[in-house]
């Protein structure tokens, strides 16, 4: 059979394995690095919220303004300033895991019991070790349900990026497959995203368990 010149052959048969494993290669590694940036960042914003009243209106005043903004409106913005590579889409992810992540935590600093801060400080602990022995593990089930929260953001969100401009990911895979109408290459992209979803799920909960065993 001859093609014109300029037609792309359409692949109608069976969805490639080796592809969709190198499509999702490229999304963890994305995903890891945004999701690691934005929760190490936010986790020590969130800490500084918490422990400083003079961190606390700048920040809080910071996510309440920008928060709000849906985080896939800014990857065009982000491809002008860090190019269509990888920092556009790592800048989406930590952005997007960032916000949520302050909050959680200094929710969670927040909310642990005045009086067991007291009774630190009548028996002359220093302020590390009230920030290490008391204040960091009651604050450490909200930091963690706040994980549980952005690692799902941050999987959405790479999907999204990844559709609006990449060659390599989950999301520009499911893209192409769409277009092209090939059915069983979409639904096998669907169902490894879900299938990766679960699983950074359940070793969130792990390393939840592990970090809360002494409740």
């Amino acid at each position: 059979m001859h093609l014109e010149a300029g037609v792309v052959p359409f692949r109608a048969t069976g969805f490639a394995p080796r592809e969709l494993w190198q499509h999702l290669s490229a999304s963890l590694a994305r995903l890891a690095i945004g999701w690691t940036l934005g929760t190490v960042i936010g986790v020590s914003a969130g800490f500084a919220v918490g422990l400083f009243t003079t961190a606390r209106s700048p920040v809080l005043a910071l996510v309440s303004a920008l928060f709000p903004i849906p985080k896939i409106a800014l990857v065009p913005l982000f491809i002008i300033w860090f190019g269509i590579g990888e920092g556009s889409k790592v800048a989406t992810l930590a952005i997007g895991v960032f916000f949520p992540t302050v909050i959680n935590t200094y929710s969670g600093v927040d909310n642990v019991q005045r009086n067991l801060i007291l009774m630190g400080q009548s028996f002359n602990l220093s302020s590390w070790s009230i920030i290490r022995k008391i204040i960091l593990p009651g604050a450490m089930a909200s930091v963690l349900a706040g994980f549980r929260i952005t690692i799902s953001v941050a999987i959405i969100l790479l999907i999204a990026a990844e559709m609006i401009g990449a060659d390599r990911g989950i999301g520009a895979f499911i893209l192409s497959a769409g277009n092209l109408y090939q059915t069983d290459d979409l639904i096998a992209g669907v169902a490894v995203l879900s299938i990766t979803g679960l699983i950074l799920s359940a070793i969130l909960s792990r390393i939840e368990r592990a970090a809360l065993a002494w409740r």
